[in-house]
């Protein structure tokens, strides 16, 4: 078994979600594959998902970490199992919005976003232990001026500035954007629609994904049901065996 450089825990969209979704990033994250845009695709939709693209389609649960030396993959991939299984399904009523600068779904209501807060607190706190220390250089990035008190202190802690108090339940959608690329950003996915988004998405299993080399795309290693079946994607050589 091969170590990734770092896993993340995921919530990978499903149904006319992930559909619509991956179209419009261009890449499917389970198999690595382009997907190739139809004719009378906007030209600048590549720019738009450029970064969002590299990640794969997601919601970010616990955000990506190298492994803790002296931890094993197979032992995050036992613990994943564990965090997922017995967990009851439920849905999510999404909405597209702007935040922080780019357009993302968002949930649409509060209970179902104290159920996803639940999980994602669950997700920081119980794999944490696998988590690797950040570098100065990976602090740096976070460019912790411009953080709020809250989120410097969940950066420092955590290794990340939104989570727990400072979490905001998102599947990103497009890169940073002026207004004038937002606006048509939006208009565009309102054109590329369909009436199954406006039913509650289902979440009912968490996703590991894996960056197998230093800036390389994020790809798919494992999804795990909470009704305690997995299933692989091209990433499973960087957590264990196959799904079982």
């Amino acid at each position: 078994m091969s170590q990734a450089y770092r896993y993340a825990l995921y919530l990978a969209p499903v149904g006319a979600w992930r559909e619509l979704g991956q179209r419009w990033l261009g890449r499917c994250a389970d198999t690595g594959a382009t997907l190739f845009r139809p004719a009378g695709t906007d030209a600048r939709q590549d720019a738009w998902t450029q970064a969002p693209r590299r990640y794969g389609l997601h919601a970010t649960l616990k955000p990506p970490f190298r492994l803790r030396p002296g931890t094993r993959a197979a032992d995050l991939d036992q613990a994943v199992r564990a965090l997922a299984k017995g967990r009851d399904a439920f849905g999510i009523p999404l909405r597209r919005e702007p935040l922080r600068g780019f357009l993302a779904w968002c949930i649409d209501d509060a209970r179902a976003s104290r159920r996803m807060n639940a999980l994602a607190d669950a997700a920081v706190a119980e794999l944490d232990t696998f988590r690797a220390p950040p570098s100065a250089s990976e602090l740096a990035r976070r460019a912790p001026r411009s953080l709020s008190p809250a989120q410097r202190q969940m950066l420092e802690r955590w290794g990340y500035p939104y989570v727990f108090d400072t979490y905001t339940f998102h599947i990103t959608l497009t890169g940073q954007l002026d207004a004038s690329g937002l606006a048509a950003a939006d208009t565009r996915l309102e054109a590329l629609g369909s009436p199954a988004l406006q039913a509650p998405m289902p979440v009912h299993a968490i996703s590991l994904y894996v960056e197998p080399e230093a800036g390389a795309d994020f790809i798919v290693a494992r999804h795990y049901g909470f009704d305690g079946t997995c299933r692989d994607g091209a990433g499973a050589r960087f957590v264990a065996g196959g799904a079982s």
